[in-house]
């Protein structure tokens, strides 16, 4: 299953960036007839390339006034903070610079132009919103294929064809190299500062995010901050359909929140969508916009507000994100690993009124947890782990009750005995490190999956029951 890329047919390109996508890229090259030249700087990805029947060719040797294009990886620097040496020898030689989003547009564009295409973007809540989106398609009975950042390589994908949509995360570095990424509907939920060491401004970020959804026939934006609000107004003055969405402010027209409801507003009047109000996989404000973007992302592909409803009741939510693992005795256990900063755990926080024993730590981002202060009213105890644990404990210090725990096991363990003893009506045991993991493990999904183990293995658990 992929999409042969037939726009290079009878051409050479070069490939540079062997990670999953890029193989899968050379691939589909190949099966569209082009003819691939394909490196990477790093020797265990060109082992991984090479196993996986790809012919490398040392990009550095080749005179690239002999190929048609540079197919880059998106990890690859294209602009910040100094363009590949691949890229300097592209530019030199005249060459177009793209990635595997574009060559996926050129092929839609070229076989199936009215096949319907979701692209997502963002700084928080692509991967929960364009995960939720292709839910609520499937439900709906739509062909669905799901990729892009989130995962899955776009053209390891089925093609694009009219019975089939297509909901694709795409980050920053994909859009950037995609000059003509021309979605059926595209959302841009939310900007704040990131990868700025990959784009250099804050300005260009969101200038790059802009592409998206100024390209997109219906543009699904969140207005709930500054750079995103000032896009919308550009996007809709140059004639282009807008939907705004928002969950701090009510809309004159648009998508909004009202508590734990989802209702449209046109010129006054309201209606309502969706109660997301017991649904476990949805919870907290950040999630309220995520359900806000799918539910107009459907609305305007012709899903109804019934298959809607039915689909936000059965999502099974994301991996490690607020993911609900199930109850230790009358304890609820969230699995939150990917929240590896303070932005990301404060969501997770708010989430839940109290009764919260949080589990946090590993290696620190710059400014620590000091910011997540407004929230400690709703943290019972925290339960220390990894480098951070001593910093962490100086800010919370006076403020909230904490145990040095060392690591993930001893913290669930004390976190789930004292928990049981909580007033509080539901108790929550929250992974959300606010840290990266690479003091401890490998990864952040190593970490979740280490404390979904554990609490999977204490006395009185009951596992979630996923819709």
């Amino acid at each position: 299953m992929m999409t042969p890329v037939t726009s290079f047919a009878g051409k050479s390109v070069a490939l540079f960036g062997l990670g999953g996508s890029g193989i899968v890229t050379a691939r589909t090259l190949v099966a569209g007839g082009a003819s691939v030249s394909a490196w990477d700087d790093s020797e265990a990805s060109r082992r991984a390339a090479s196993e996986a029947g790809i012919s490398l060719v040392d990009l550095a040797q080749c005179d690239f006034g002999a190929f048609a294009a540079l197919i880059l990886a998106p990890g690859v620097p294209l602009t910040h903070p100094q363009p590949h040496w691949t890229v300097e020898k592209a530019r030199a030689s005249g060459l177009e610079v793209i990635g595997d989003i574009e060559l996926f547009c050129r092929e839609r564009v070229a076989h199936a132009p009215l096949s319907p295409f979701v692209a997502i973007t963002g700084t928080n809540g692509k991967s929960t919103t364009t995960a939720l989106i292709a839910h609520l398609f499937r439900v709906a009975g739509r062909d669905v294929a799901m990729g892009g950042n989130i995962g899955t390589a776009i053209l390891a994908l089925e093609p694009p064809a009219l019975n089939r949509v297509h909901v694709i995360e795409v980050s920053s570095y994909q859009i950037d190299l995609a000059p003509s990424l021309n979605p059926t509907v595209g959302v841009l939920l939310n900007l704040s500062p990131d990868h700025l060491d990959r784009h250099g401004t804050m300005a260009h970020y969101a200038s790059v995010k802009e592409r998206l959804v100024a390209a997109s026939d219906t543009a699904i934006i969140g207005v709930d901050d500054e750079w995103c609000s000032t896009i919308a107004a550009r996007c809709e003055a140059k004639g282009g359909t807008v939907v705004r969405l928002s969950v701090e402010r009510e809309l004159a027209t648009g998508i909004n929140r009202r508590g734990t409801e989802i209702y449209w507003t046109c010129l006054g009047e309201q209606r309502s969508v969706a109660e997301l109000l017991g649904i476990a996989t949805l919870r907290g404000v950040h999630n309220a916009q995520n359900a806000a973007a799918a539910i107009a992302v459907v609305s305007a592909l012709g899903v109804s507000d019934e298959a809607i409803r039915e689909g936000l009741a059965s999502f099974p939510g994301l991996a490690h994100r607020l993911e609900v693992v199930g109850h230790i005795g009358r304890a609820l256990a969230i699995n939150d690993t990917k929240a590896t900063n303070a932005d990301a755990a404060g969501k997770a926080l708010a989430s839940f009124d109290d009764g919260i024993f949080w589990i946090a730590g590993g290696r620190a981002k710059e400014g620590g947890i000091e910011p997540l202060a407004p929230l400690f009213d709703r943290i019972e105890k925290a339960y220390l782990i990894g480098e951070a644990a001593d910093d962490f404990a100086v800010t919370l210090e006076g403020r909230v009750p904490y145990t040095l725990c060392g690591d993930l096991e001893t913290a669930l363990n004390q976190a789930a005995q004292d928990a049981q003893a909580s007033q509080a009506h539901e108790p929550v045991i929250l992974l959300s490190p606010a840290c990266a993991s690479f003091d401890q493990f490998k990864n952040f999904e190593q970490r979740g999956e280490r404390f979904r183990a554990l609490a999977s293995a204490m006395p009185g658990f009951v596992p979630f029951a996923k819709g």
